[in-house]
C-alpha cells in the first residue's frame, strides 16, 4: 500500500487544482505553502475569499463587479456620459482603463456568444445593455469584445440590435491581434485599437 496524504490535505490540494491554470503540481505547492505559512496569513487569505464572495456583486447599471451599490465608474460624474464601451469580462474593463485613452462608461457582457459551448445571447447581459441604451443618452457604443470568432459574432449580433436605436456602433480596430484576448494586450496596443475604431 502506497502512502497517501491525510484526507484534509488531499482535499485542499484537489480544491486548489480546480482553479483555472492550476495543475496538480501547482496545487500541491500552494497547499504546502499554506500549511507552512503563518496561521495569520492563511486565515487572512480565507477571510479575503469569504469577504469577496459575500460583498462582490454586479453593478445594476453596467454589470461590472463592485462592492458598492453602483460601481465607481457608473457613479463618476466626470466620465463621458454619451460614450459606452462594451467588453466581455470585468478584467477586459480593467485592461481598457489601463490605457488611459477612454473616459466613457462601460457595459460588461460576462461572456460572448458561443453556440458550441451552449452560450446564447440570453446568457449574457445583452438585455440589460439594450434597456440601458433605450433609457440613456448614448451617442456611440464601442464594441470591445475579443477579436476572435466568438467576440466578432457577439459584436455583430449586438450591432444589429442597437442600429434601430439610431446610436453609432463602432468596433475597436487594428492593434489587437486576431485570436487574442484583451487581458493580455499591452496599454499601447489597446490605445491604438481604441483610436482606430471603425463603424460597424
Amino acid at each position: 500500500m502506497f502512502y497517501r496524504y491525510p484526507d484534509s490535505l488531499d482535499n485542499l490540494i484537489s480544491r486548489l487544482a480546480r482553479l483555472p491554470g492550476i495543475g496538480p503540481k501547482s496545487a500541491q505547492r500552494l497547499a504546502f505553502h499554506l500549511l507552512h505559512a503563518r496561521e495569520q496569513e492563511a486565515l487572512a487569505l480565507a477571510d479575503s475569499i469569504l469577504k469577496a464572495r459575500r460583498l462582490i456583486h454586479h453593478c445594476p447599471l453596467c454589470a461590472n463587479l463592485t462592492d458598492e451599490k453602483v460601481c465607481q465608474i457608473c457613479s463618476d460624474p466626470g466620465r463621458e456620459q454619451g460614450l459606452l464601451c462594451v467588453v466581455e469580462q470585468p478584467r477586459d474593463l480593467v485592461s481598457m482603463e489601463r490605457t488611459r485613452s477612454f473616459n466613457g462608461l462601460y457595459h460588461v457582457l460576462h461572456g460572448a456568444i458561443s453556440p458550441i459551448d451552449g452560450i446564447g445571447p440570453e446568457k449574457l447581459t445583452a438585455e440589460l445593455l439594450l434597456t440601458r441604451l433605450k433609457n440613456g443618452r448614448f451617442q456611440e457604443v464601442i464594441m470591445a469584445t475579443n477579436p476572435n470568432v466568438e467576440g466578432e459574432a457577439t459584436a455583430q449580433y449586438l450591432a444589429r440590435l442597437i442600429k434601430p436605436l439610431q446610436i453609432k456602433v463602432s468596433r475597436i480596430a487594428h492593434g489587437v491581434p486576431v485570436g487574442g484576448d484583451l487581458e493580455y494586450a499591452d496599454e499601447a496596443t489597446l490605445a491604438q485599437a481604441l483610436s482606430g475604431r471603425k463603424t460597424l
